[in-house]
């Protein structure tokens, strides 16, 4: 499971020129799933970013969570993350799961962040054509795969 993580003082969802998700202070998440993540994929990469002290504390220094600063998750599904692009300019997407196995994992994996932070995380809609408009604060952009934890 692949993550861009970016702290953000805010994002919204628009979907069909509707806004359907929007939240302040807080990370946006972008989410790519592969066939072999698993539910322990799901805990440890929810606990790590729940957890992930990127937030500037009184001396200005990166020492909160954004469970320290009690801020706002949403989590977007993009299979893109998941992307190769060794050969050729046409990138493929063949890791990238295909919906009937992404959908209950990133479900799992939003309802697994909300009992982290301890509040309902937004989300997008899962295969929409979706417009992202957020403002990174920072900026601060992280990347992490669960692959690569050791």
């Amino acid at each position: 499971m692949k993550t861009v993580i970016q702290r953000i003082q805010y994002a919204s969802v628009t979907i069909e020129g509707t806004i359907t998700s929007r939240i302040g202070t807080g990370l946006l998440i972008l989410i790519g799933i592969e066939d072999r993540d698993s539910r322990e994929d799901i805990e440890w990469l929810t606990k790590k970013i729940a957890n992930l002290r990127i937030f500037d504390d009184e001396n200005g220094i990166m020492n909160r969570s954004v469970i320290d600063i009690a801020g706002e998750v949403m989590v977007v599904s993009q299979f893109t993350l998941q992307a190769s692009t060794k050969k050729g300019n046409r990138p493929s997407y063949i890791k990238a799961s295909r919906p009937e196995t992404a959908i209950p994992i990133y479900e799992a994996f939003c309802k697994e962040m909300a009992i982290q932070i301890g509040k309902q995380v937004a989300t997008g809609i899962f295969g929409a054509d979706m417009k992202i408009e957020l403002l990174n604060d920072g900026p601060v952009t992280i990347i992490i795969d669960s692959q690569n934890r050791e």
